[in-house]
């Protein structure tokens, strides 16, 4: 009973500034009706950082621009990364809404649906299964396509209530870190002309080889693409193909590779170059007229 009082007090505290929670879905999530497994939320030891794990519900956690804070009509779909076995939500998510809050863009914290986590330890699962990593992507392909879908409906939702939040239905984008990187881009390269995000960001992400073959598509959507050389899982590598991809289809892009911060740093603090990877990102929405 303790312990699941204070699985609920962490889950309030760590949500508290949210104004909001809004479901994606009524009922059930298309795709997920039989799920049966219930979302919780832990510190991980291996992350560092507090993940949420067997997300069936998806989600949008809202922060409205700061108090006193002008509004710019900006808004942001934060998607975290975690491997589709869970999601860094403080690093990868809640922290980078507040920063973003307060500097007048409305930013919307995705909970996007992910693999059923068989342990109470949804991050060392999640290794474990990467030792034979395409077995684990194979695996993954139906709940990342019900993730993409997550993405989607989360853009949608914003613009359908850009007059409730103050957003200009034209600056609306999305950014992903990781596993979040893939649904961000499935909204990017996979999607109906009408949904396409306006702007994107794509952080230390692996998309799909296939995912990266696909076409680009005509709509103008600056990209601001954000890795580290040493990064653990070898995900490199792919940022370098989405620069050139963008590069090539003659759509603007910019690029930041920092020689050292492995995989995962998010907006954590390692007194690296790469600890000002968000200032990088924040110059490039002022150049991009988002902020």
């Amino acid at each position: 009973m303790k312990k699941i009082i204070f699985s609920l007090f962490l889950i309030s505290g760590i949500f508290a500034n949210a104004q909001e929670s809004v479901r994606l879905y009524q009922g059930k999530a298309p795709g997920s009706e039989n799920w049966t497994q219930k979302e919780a939320q832990m510190y991980s030891d291996l992350f560092k950082t507090e993940v949420v794990y067997n997300v069936t519900d998806p989600s949008l956690l809202v922060y409205k621009p700061a108090k006193g804070v002008k509004n710019t009509g900006t808004a942001i779909v934060i998607a975290p990364g975690g491997g589709f076995q869970s999601l860094s939500i403080n690093r990868e998510g809640i922290e980078l809404a507040e920063a973003l809050s307060k500097k007048g863009i409305t930013a919307f914290v995705l909970k996007y649906r992910l693999n059923k986590t068989e342990t109470n330890d949804p991050a060392r699962e999640m290794m474990d299964k990467l030792k034979d990593r395409a077995a684990f992507e194979k695996n993954s392909l139906a709940t990342i396509k019900l993730a993409a879908q997550d993405g989607k409906n989360a853009l949608k939702y914003v613009r359908d209530n850009a007059s409730k939040y103050g957003i200009d239905v034209k600056n609306v984008g999305i950014i992903g870190f990781s596993a979040g990187s893939t649904v961000a881009m499935e909204t990017v390269l996979d999607n109906t002309a009408d949904q396409l995000p306006d702007f994107v960001a794509n952080i230390y992400g692996g998309p799909r080889e296939d995912l990266l073959k696909s076409a680009t598509p005509e709509k103008k959507i600056p990209m601001f693409v954000c890795a580290a050389s040493d990064d653990q899982l070898k995900l490199a590598p792919r940022s370098i193909q989405l620069y050139n991809k963008w590069l090539e289809a003659g759509q603007s892009v910019e690029l930041h590779m920092y020689a050292k911060g492995g995989h995962g740093f998010g907006t954590g603090k390692q007194n690296l170059p790469v600890d000002s990877w968000l200032n990088r990102f924040e110059e490039w929405l002022v150049f991009q007229g988002l902020l």
